[in-house]
């Protein structure tokens, strides 16, 4: 073979293999920018989901009008009241609405329409929003650590890969998990520290007397409130249709008749549970002396709610000012 030939035929086979290896080239030359451009885009961060009465105050913020709502404030934590000073030169004081888990502070139920009325009897009102607790939500489940492996014979067993090794040895453990007592505990601070700004709020507006009104559950919290953190700044407590959370630490029978500040019990007896429970607060409060516990009964009129909350309010303002007897 000639000398000529052995140099031109490798020159030929290159010259047929350069079109097809360059769009190969061309290709991974522009994937590699649009890959490497993919990875320095930052993380979008998810906003946290918002608590349920977060959401329900976001509503009312919109739909009532701005010279009532008062965003008062508990340590870092922020919250909406709804404010009404009464229509007199000379009011009695404030009452301090708690609302029940999930209400509102302008439920449709007692909330709202005794804060509403409470003006025209010359009483401000202090409607307040809790928070959800932590202790009724669903907790993750706690996953069973899986035993050591045992050892294996090192004849048998590979040696193991020192990378994997050092990464799980420095992955760091996750915080545990709560417990329902601490979880409840937190809760009850949270709560504490709403009342207690509401407290300072209304007599900040120059009000002799603070009243705390519970309905619902938030009765339970307005007695415990008084009974852990008793002060001179709120005096009397009212109780609409008071009922005990699901897992409380302690019961309303057990809390109410005992406060040392003047409490009106107000419930309706037309359920035998209602009627068992309030038979409870009543007999606990007779085997105590110098008690101020009053107890006050009401039927519930389901086909007409306007006159059953005019009857509500009546009784509520008759126990905050009552008449002079002649």
């Amino acid at each position: 073979m000639s000398s000529i030939y052995r140099t031109t035929l490798p020159a030929f086979c290159l010259s047929l293999m350069l079109p097809l290896a360059l769009p190969a080239l061309a290709d991974d030359a522009a994937q590699k920018p649009a890959t490497d451009k993919a990875a320095e885009q930052p993380k979008v961060e998810r906003q946290p989901v918002l608590e349920r009465s977060q959401e329900d105050n976001l509503a009312l913020e919109r739909q009532l009008p701005q010279d009532e709502q008062q965003q008062l404030q508990a340590g870092s934590d922020s919250f909406l009241g709804l404010w009404r000073p009464a229509n007199t030169s000379n009011p009695a004081g404030a009452v301090v609405i708690i609302p029940g888990t999930g209400e509102t502070a302008d439920w449709p139920n007692a909330v709202g329409p005794i804060r509403n009325k409470l003006p025209d009897a010359n009483w401000h009102s202090l409607s307040i929003s809790l928070p959800d607790l932590s202790a009724d939500a669903p907790q993750p489940r706690v996953e069973d650590k899986a035993p050591p492996p045992k050892e294996a014979d090192s004849k048998s067993t590979p040696p193991a890969n020192p990378s994997v090794e050092q990464a799980t040895a420095t992955e760091p453990d996750k915080p545990p998990a709560q417990s329902a007592e601490e979880l409840a505990k937190a809760d009850a601070e949270r709560i504490f520290a709403r009342i207690d700004a509401a407290v300072t709020f209304a007599q900040q507006q120059k009000s002799r007397t603070v009243v705390l009104l519970g309905h619902g559950t938030g009765a339970y919290w307005a007695a415990r409130y008084l009974k852990e953190r008793p002060q001179a700044h709120a005096q009397r407590l009212v109780m609409v249709a008071p009922m005990t959370p699901n897992n409380a630490s302690q019961n309303l029978q057990d809390l109410a008749p005992s406060l040392k500040v003047p409490t009106a019990d107000i419930f309706y007896s037309d359920t035998a549970a209602a009627q068992q429970a309030a038979k409870a607060r009543l007999q606990a409060s007779k085997r105590l002396k110098d008690t101020g516990y009053t107890q006050i009964s009401l039927n519930a009129l389901p086909a007409d709610k306007t006159a059953e909350q005019e009857q509500l309010f009546r009784r509520v303002r008759g126990w905050l000012s009552p008449k002079p007897v002649d």
